[in-house]
């Protein structure tokens, strides 16, 4: 009797999943096709290097900057929902073109400001296995999943021929999400019952300069970081036209991500307090921008600035949490915060873990070091 109600669970259970499947699959349909593509296009471009490099930089451009965005015009998008969506995105577009154009100048033609110049990441690919090319699809499935992974260990890993760079990449990126999460949670700690009381209630007109100028701002120095993730493709030297087509690429990208408003990765953000506000957007952009340029000027070492980021919004979560008077309001508040900051590290892990199979199963070079290492 007991085996058969068993049977009887497991079936249900089996029959749940099936239904569960074909719903996702007939909802995702269109989706799927054009993935389905995308990983055939990778194999037949692998014979042909410099056409390969191009189509490798287009998949990562606008993946990278898609599940990215997030992190630098996700909380600009959250409290500009009233503003038309292209002037959004040629004051967005317009500073990448300016950020990128400075680097491309003054680092003649690298546009990643040095941050491929590292050992492990400075050798510009002449060949590419499947894997590296269908690492930027890998990221689009997991940005349509809603999960705010590292594009810098997804992307990066993937061309890193020593695992010494990927570790060096590895513990600034850890370092990230502790600093960030310790500032975040010191500073809206002291700041929460300000911003209740002198914050509240409709915004005044100067609050959205302010806020554009740190947007602004915060882009900038997050494209001085990743941009690196979209170039790892490409020569690390641009010519003219070269650089031509990436910026213009990628500034007809951000069109297309400001015209969904931000896609679904977009319900990261407008999950967390109150970000949908202009004053506490600014705020977040701000602090942000802060431990960028910080990060960016201790060293040229790569680095995840979703772990920056995701540290980032966990701690002022838990702050605002803590900031609670009513000691059973508190609790609940607490609760959810460390429901949300657990389901953020897991998301972050598990990009992570795939990299890291990425990375070895598709560089040669990092498998026979680290087959090597072990083998000792």
């Amino acid at each position: 009797m007991a085996k058969k109600f068993n049977e009887r669970i497991q079936f249900d259970v089996l029959t749940k999943l099936t239904y569960q499947l074909f719903d996702l699959t007939k909802r995702e349909r269109t989706f799927i096709i054009i993935i389905t593509i995308l990983f055939l296009f990778c194999g037949v471009l692998l014979p042909y290097p410099h056409i390969a490099m191009w189509f490798g930089f287009a998949l990562a451009g606008y993946s990278a900057i898609a599940n990215d965005s997030i992190q630098t015009i996700g909380t600009f998008i959250a409290s500009n929902t009233n503003r038309k969506w292209w002037a959004l995105w040629l004051f967005i577009g317009l500073i990448f073109v300016a950020t990128v154009t400075y680097s491309w100048f003054v680092y003649d033609g690298d546009i990643t400001y040095q941050r491929l110049s590292h050992k492990g990441f400075d050798t510009t690919p002449t060949t590419f296995s499947f894997l590296q090319l269908a690492a930027p699809i890998f990221l689009l499935i997991i940005t349509r999943l809603r999960m705010p992974v590292s594009t810098t260990f997804l992307l990066l890993n993937a061309f890193s021929s020593s695992s010494g760079a990927i570790l060096s990449v590895l513990k600034k990126s850890v370092s990230g999400y502790v600093l960030a999460f310790i500032c975040a949670n010191f500073i809206w700690f002291l700041i929460s019952r300000f911003v209740k009381k002198y914050l509240s209630g409709k915004p005044a007109k100067y609050w959205l300069p302010i806020q554009w100028v740190t947007s602004g701002t915060l882009w900038s120095f997050w494209i001085m970081q990743d941009a690196a993730n979209i170039a790892v493709f490409l020569p690390r030297n641009l010519g003219p036209w070269e650089f031509v087509a990436f910026a213009a690429y990628i500034f007809l990208g951000l069109g297309l991500l400001f015209y969904l408003r931000g896609d679904r990765i977009q319900e990261i953000v407008t999950e967390k307090s109150g970000v949908a506000d202009i004053r506490a957007a600014t705020l977040v952009d701000f602090v942000y921008a802060i431990l960028l340029f910080y990060f960016k000027i201790i060293s040229e070492i790569p680095m995840s600035t979703t772990w920056v980021f995701i540290g980032l919004l966990g701690g002022r979560e838990l702050a605002i949490s803590f900031s609670k008077k009513r000691k059973k309001k508190r609790i609940k508040s607490l609760w959810k915060s460390v429901a949300l900051i657990k389901k953020d590290l897991i998301y972050a892990a598990t990009g992570l873990i795939v990299s890291l199979i990425v990375a070895i199963a598709a560089n040669d070079a990092l498998r026979k070091e680290l087959f090597a290492y072990f083998g000792n």
